[in-house]
Parts: C-alpha cells; sequence; structure tokens
C-alpha cells in the first residue's frame, strides 16, 4: 500500500475523474431493444469529523459539469423517529451504530430506486430529526447515467447496495480529537464499526483524512503501477 498526500482541491477533482468514468449496471431492457444507461450508487463513508457530507457536496457541481446529473442524500435525513432512535437513550453508542439511521428507508426510497430495473424516483430526505416527522418531501427523478451520492457514518457492513464506494478513514486518535465534545459518547460507536466491519478492506476509494484539510489516497500497489 502506499499513502499518497493530495490535496482537497486534486480529491475533488480525481474522485470527479472516477466517477464520471464509471459505468454502472445497465437497466434490463425490454426483447430486441439495447439495455438503458444504468445510475451510479456512491457512499461517501465517514465519522462526522471526517466530514463526509462536505465531500460528497463538493463532488456535486463538478460531475454536472460534466453531464452527469446528481442528487446528494445525507443519512442524517433518513434517521428513525425518536421513539426508537432513543429507546436505549440519547448517549447510547450502540444504539447510535444499530439503529439510528433507517436503513431499510435509505434503500427503499434511494438505492433500489437508483438501482439496475429501478423507477429512477427518490426521496432525498425522509425524516425531519428537528421535527420527528416525516419530512414530506416530493419525489426527484433521476435520470438513467445519473449519480446518486449517499453521505454518512456506518454505511457498509449492512448490505446497502453501492455501486462506489468511498471510505474516509481517520485513526482511533485523530478521531477522538476531532470529535465535538459533545459527541465524544459516539466513539465507542466507531471503534465497533472499525473492528466489526474494517471498511476500508473492501471501500472502493480510502482516503485518509486524520486532518481532513490534508488528505491523503490509499492506494494499492497496482494502483500504483
Amino acid at each position: 500500500m502506499r499513502v499518497r498526500p493530495i490535496s482537497p482541491q486534486l480529491l475533488v477533482a480525481e474522485l470527479t475523474e472516477r466517477l464520471a468514468a464509471t459505468e454502472p449496471a445497465g437497466q434490463p431492457a425490454a426483447a430486441g431493444q439495447p439495455a438503458a444507461a444504468g445510475r451510479l450508487r456512491v457512499a461517501v463513508d465517514g465519522a462526522p469529523a471526517a466530514r463526509p457530507g462536505e465531500l460528497a457536496a463538493a463532488l456535486v457541481d463538478p460531475l454536472r459539469a460534466l453531464g452527469r446529473p446528481v442528487l446528494h442524500v445525507r443519512t442524517e435525513d433518513f434517521l428513525r423517529p425518536a421513539s426508537v432512535r432513543l429507546e436505549r437513550g440519547r448517549t447510547n453508542p450502540d444504539a447510535y451504530y444499530e439503529g439510528w439511521v433507517d436503513e431499510a428507508g435509505l434503500r427503499r426510497e434511494v438505492l433500489d430506486p437508483a438501482g439496475p430495473g429501478g423507477t429512477g424516483r427518490l426521496l432525498t430526505t425522509l425524516w425531519d430529526a428537528r421535527a420527528d416527522r416525516a419530512s414530506r418531501a416530493a419525489y426527484v427523478e433521476l435520470p438513467p447515467a445519473g449519480v446518486v451520492l449517499v453521505s454518512g457514518a456506518f454505511l457498509l457492513g449492512g448490505g446497502l447496495p453501492f455501486d462506489v464506494v468511498v471510505h474516509l478513514e481517520m485513526s482511533a486518535a485523530a478521531l477522538g480529537r476531532r470529535t465535538d465534545p459533545d459527541l465524544a459518547w459516539t466513539l465507542p460507536a466507531f471503534d465497533r464499526y472499525a473492528a466489526e466491519v474494517a471498511p476500508a478492506s473492501f471501500a472502493d476509494v480510502v482516503v485518509r483524512v486524520d486532518d481532513p484539510r490534508r488528505p491523503a489516497l490509499v492506494e494499492s500497489v497496482d494502483e500504483v503501477v
């Protein structure tokens, strides 16, 4: 493995180029008809301190400039109701890890419609956590060859169907330093995620962000050659 320092701007440029060149699985076609272009489902996975939402948001305009329709979905807009999410208390790291995000809703309303044979009708938000009610958002069309970027924590290991996974990796020490003190109770959840899922081991792109201002790409020997 090689760790290659890279500027945030160049990271966005390289990821944009990679995603724009990635061909997702085509949509099933009727007999005698060519397959339609597929949509690309991309995970930008990382702890809040790694700023996955910022990276996903930075990819939107460059991808659109290359002619790829893009939607950005944040997992914080797909939380479960407070009565379910906080059943074991407001600061329970196991509950935070296992059940804060409505993964079934994320799959039903975003990933399956964007996948092969999907309708392309997506919800970008499902639940308003502040008001603790459904967001009542309207469905949005993601055209063929479009890209949906899903940002948030714990996106891997639960069977969610992604075509490309970008994992933002932080050492335990850096994560502890950069996590908001009010969220320090979440740190054991990220220890579990690292131990049980090892997301860097099967992500398509791994970016070290111990200092998000100075990222570094983790590349295999094959990629370097």
